[in-house]
């Protein structure tokens, strides 16, 4: 393997537009124990400034590449073991730069079932084979005539027994192989057609009964919905040449593979038996192999758009520290309600029946003003699910009715994954006195508060803003996720002594055990005083603290500990400090402080140029929050269901997911509506992400509304800003932070993405 690096190193290097020593200082960072986060950040002079998205990838494809080093390690042993290793062979394997390649290499060498090849030749045919090969001439079945015996009966099953055998040479050729790979991979068409009896079941599918596009071209979006739709039994799908264009091509690289030269005997056969091969073997290989690189293509774009939309949830602009009053809405059940203060610490819970059967409106009123008056609340948090509309209607009065002076704010937020929070075992163990039910209007509650440190304690998958994904590979997704919480965690910072063990476990260098040992030392001995006092910490050790100090944040006696400065520098700060004359406590975050300081001047072996820059940054600004300040979007009043919505109404709502074919928008209807990707902008748009992202609150005009099929059109374009204006101009309403679509792969989505297809019809949030 060591022998492979600096391969590995080069063809790594050259994907992340980097130079092989920074790359092969990255990997021995990695190999040592040090995580990416803590790389990206403070170890920019060895590995050139790499980032984190660079980092992650070189982490990537530093596994799959020692894997393809593994296995052509153990191929190369394999083939040598049976004594049919050549100069060329080893050549070729060594070349090899795909597993794919690999595995047509190593196919005529691998150990394998007995076939009707191995048949024939135990029968003697092979000879027959090479003779029809060698005398193109002779009539193949005169020269069969010699070969039949007792186990080969006639001249028919001599020749079939040698067309078995160069069917099975063909499919053992790693050039041919290769060759027809790439001419599919051009030219094949990818096809889906109905399956008979299945138009009602499969009616959301039904812009894929008679599909036919370009294999290299389907967007990931399309190919999932095939994919699914196939799995669902409703449309069979192909991976075929067009036979009258491509087949040609191909039947003629197989026949340069023979050697067929002209229209002899031999040569009919032999091309009789190449179309054969193709029909039988070939082809399946083809289909199998498309197969497997669009669903890995499209499973690969599918988790990239969620791990951006996660990443820009997880990244949206906190509400801050006060006192929230919670509220999950319900109708039969109940509201429930959660007090928290500004800690997210919880004060009261309750229940209230403002809606049927009980239509307790006064009692629920008189508890909301009282919860409101004895706890000083300034923000109100209000589900988005069901009965959320008309809850908020609730709080709109009795916040009117509130005495004169602060009033609360309310907010409408998402209740994405609340519910799997509440049913949780950290749930439990974090409530264990609590309700199941009340649990959530705590997530509620705290996630307005600050959306990173709540969403951390579910699953990423479980939040819902990705397009099939529960299609996709699982474990890949996860991995994708997972990276995504750490990366958005440690960009932020983490407040070691308010921070929970689910946000801490994310913090480079921590862990689910360290993070509950940090939490229980917390407990038994109150604040951490510093950041060193980390290291009085039950198996968290200098290593461990080497990787997660920087990240965490103390405010406390020692001023740099509340900054992302890492305490390794903590003596070049001091330095630069001691250079203005001034105490640190001065200089931290006053404007212009250090506007005389050269970084050059502080260079030293220890800490480079990128080191001190960040440094000086920090000091300006220390434990600054890379998130956006807080703001909300304002529902239309009276616009409160799909019925109420007209095309050319203006509105306001928050980007709630981006797919490859535009974006979803919560305009406060319980539905949401698409802007599709050519509705983005007054431009070509290729990428949605490039012009919004979740969370992002935007003005939006309808374009289409479908009651039936419960779904909106929207339009972002300015162009045609003479269409009809909504007679009912939205007023000031509600607040509203990002919300999510329930799961993004059900009806609603493959509507979405069946009408995206067809350019542009609008769709549905299933709620």
């Amino acid at each position: 393997m060591d022998n492979a690096m600096p391969r590995i190193t080069r063809t790594i290097a050259q994907e992340i537009a980097a130079r092989p020593d920074q790359v092969a200082a990255a990997v021995a960072l990695l190999d040592g124990g040090a995580t990416v986060p803590f790389v990206a950040r403070y170890r920019k002079e060895a590995t050139g400034g790499l980032d984190d998205t660079q980092l992650r990838t070189l982490s990537d494809r530093l596994t799959y590449l020692r894997e393809l080093e593994k296995r052509r390690s153990a191929i190369l042993g394999s083939i040598t073991e049976q004594g049919a290793m050549t100069d060329a062979l080893s050549r070729a394997i060594h070349a090899a730069e795909s597993k794919a390649t690999l595995e047509d290499l190593y196919l005529p060498f691998k150990p394998k079932r007995r076939t009707k090849a191995m048949i024939a030749r135990e029968n003697g045919l092979d000879p027959l084979l090479r003779a029809i090969m060698a005398d193109r001439a002779a009539q193949p079945a005169i020269l069969a005539a010699a070969y039949v015996t007792e186990a080969v009966p006639d001249t028919k099953a001599a020749l079939t027994g040698a067309r078995d055998i160069l069917v099975e040479e063909l499919a053992e050729d790693a050039a041919l192989l290769g060759r027809l790979r790439q001419i599919m991979q051009q030219e094949a068409d990818i096809t889906a057609r109905l399956i008979a009896g299945k138009e009602a079941a499969g009616a959301k599918f039904s812009d894929y009964f008679d599909h036919r596009e370009k294999w290299a071209k389907i967007p990931s979006h399309r190919a999932l919905a095939i994919l699914r739709a196939a799995k669902e039994e409703v449309v069979t799908v192909e991976i075929a040449p067009d036979p009258d264009t491509v087949l040609p091509r191909i039947t003629d690289a197989i026949a340069a593979t023979i050697g067929i030269r002209g229209q002899a005997p031999g040569d009919l056969w032999l091309r009789d038996a190449a179309l054969w091969a193709w029909k039988v073997k070939l082809s399946l290989t083809m289909f199998m192999d498309l197969m497997a690189d669009l669903r890995t293509r499209a499973h690969e774009a599918a988790i990239a758009v969620f791990a951006r939309n996660l990443r820009d949830l997880l990244l949206a602009a906190p509400a801050g520290a006060k006192r929230t009053l919670g509220l999950d809405p319900g109708i039969r059940t109940g509201c429930k309600i959660a007090v928290v203060d500004e800690t997210g610490k919880v004060l009261e819970t309750a229940t209230i029946y403002p809606f049927q059967p009980r239509n307790d409106v006064t009692g629920a009123s008189a508890m909301l003003s009282d919860l409101i008056r004895r706890h000083g609340i300034a923000l109100i948090a209000i589900g988005n699910g069901t009965a959320s509309r008309e809850s908020e209607r609730l709080v709109d009065a009795v916040i009117a009715a509130l005495p004169a002076g602060p009033r609360p704010a309310k907010v409408i937020v998402s209740e994405a994954g609340a519910s799997v929070y509440s049913a949780s075992e950290l749930a439990a163990k974090e409530f264990p006195d609590l309700d199941v039910s009340l649990r959530g209007a705590v997530s509620i509650a705290r996630r307005l508060q600050d959306p990173l440190a709540e969403l951390v304690k579910i699953a990423p998958e479980a939040i819902g803003v990705g397009q099939y994904q529960h299609d996709v590979d699982q474990r890949r997704l996860a991995q994708s996720l997972d990276a995504v919480v750490e990366d958005a965690v440690n960009a932020v910072g983490v407040d070691l002594n308010m921070a929970s063990a689910p946000l801490l476990a994310r913090v480079a260098g921590v862990g689910p055990s360290l993070a509950q040992a940090i939490v229980a030392h917390r407990d038994a001995h109150g604040a951490y005083p510093t950041r060193k006092a980390l290291l009085k910490v039950a198996g968290l050790g200098p290593r461990a603290f080497e990787q997660c100090a920087g990240f965490l944040r103390v405010d406390g006696a020692e001023p740099l500990d509340a900054s992302a400065v890492h305490p390794e520098a903590y003596g070049v700060a001091r330095r630069i400090v001691q250079a203005c004359g001034r105490d640190i406590r001065a200089i931290m975050g006053q404007d212009g402080a250090l506007s005389g300081v050269r970084a050059e001047d502080f260079v030293d072996d220890a800490f480079g140029l990128p080191t001190i820059c960040d440094i000086l940054s920090e000091l300006e600004k220390p434990g600054r929050d890379p998130r956006p300040d807080f703001r909300t979007a304002t529902f239309a009043a009276g616009i409160e269901s799909i019925a109420d919505l007209k095309p050319g109404m203006s509105l306001e709502g928050t980007v709630t997911n981006v797919a490859a074919f535009g974006a979803f928008v919560d305009i406060g209807v319980h539905q949401d509506g698409l802007v599709h990707v050519s509705q983005l902008a007054d431009r070509f748009v290729k990428d949605p992400h490039a012009v919004v992202k979740a969370g992002d609150v935007v003005r939006v005009r309808v374009t289409e509304v479908d009651v039936a099929r419960k779904r909106i059109g929207l339009t972002m374009r300015k162009d045609n800003a003479g269409d009809v204006a909504s007679k009912r101009e939205p007023a000031p309403k509600a607040a509203r932070i990002p919300s999510k679509p329930s799961e993004s792969g059900g009806g609603a989505l493959a509507d979405a993405l069946a009408a995206a297809m067809k350019g542009g019809s609008p769709t549905n949030r299933s709620k």
